[in-house]
């Protein structure tokens, strides 16, 4: 009845917990880009269904692991990410009964530095991640990629569990990965910024998830919240003017 899908690589740290999470499904499609620690060991606990496909992007991977699911309904998770059993009961009363929607959106409550974080925009970070096959699709970006739906949908109360970061050094190594994709995604789409404007972002991503967002009422966590928030701005927006100016990234 239902599949769930996960692209890795390197996650020896996280997909443990995250395939426990959801060995109550019918279906689990991994789709790894090379690891080379002990993903492929664990993942292979789980499921038998481990395959390699080379990166070519967030969307285009989860797209080649939607398209490889065989149930009537697909669920797409991170690695970085937990079920929970009330999550679990909901998901599965949904997808059981005489329900008419084609797709559902889970809250997302992340953990920063451990302690769930409530505000600076973090929470409730509605995603769809349940869809029914025939109504469901990956948009193509090369990172902050979307679960796109033709058809119905609702939202559910039970929140996904986020764990996007081991320590500050893998927020660091994200910041500047994900920076470089971005980089890369708004040039291939033909994105432009003035230096002016790169600094105006800058400022404004901090006075967004602060303030806006009220990141101030989680504690000295959200300021370094809002704080990695500008830089990754900052970064994203430098490196596109470097590609621009140089034509690659280091």
């Amino acid at each position: 009845m239902i599949s769930a899908i996960i692209i890795t690589k390197n996650e020896e740290n996280n997909i443990a917990s995250c395939l426990e999470s959801i060995k109550w499904v019918d279906e689990i499609i991994v789709v790894d880009s090379g690891s080379t620690d002990r993903t492929e060991e664990i993942c292979r606990q789980y499921t038998k269904n481990f395959y390699f496909n080379e990166w070519a992007g967030f969307g285009k991977q989860k797209q080649h692991a939607y398209d490889m699911a065989s149930n009537v309904w697909i669920f797409s998770i991170d690695a970085d990410e937990i079920v929970t059993e009330d999550l679990k009961c909901q998901i599965l009363e949904k997808i059981s009964s005489d329900n008419t929607s084609d797709g559902f959106y889970l809250p997302r409550l992340s953990y920063y530095l451990n302690k769930p974080i409530r505000h600076s925009g973090w929470y409730p970070d509605f995603n769809l991640r349940i869809v029914k096959k025939d109504k469901g699709f990956f948009s193509q970006d090369l990172v902050h990629e979307r679960l796109c739906i033709n058809g119905s949908f609702e939202f559910l109360d039970n929140p996904l569990l986020h764990f996007p970061f081991n320590s500050i050094s893998s927020q660091i190594q994200k910041l500047d990965h994900y920076s470089s994709l971005s980089a890369r995604d708004m040039q291939s789409k033909g994105k432009r910024i003035s230096w002016s404007m790169l600094f105006l972002k800058t400022i404004y991503s901090f006075f967004r998830v602060y303030f806006l967002k009220m990141g101030f009422l989680d504690g000295w966590r959200g300021f370094l919240i809002a704080k990695n928030s500008s830089i990754f701005t900052f970064y994203k927006y430098l490196k596109l003017k470097e590609l621009y100016l140089t034509g690659k990234l280091d």
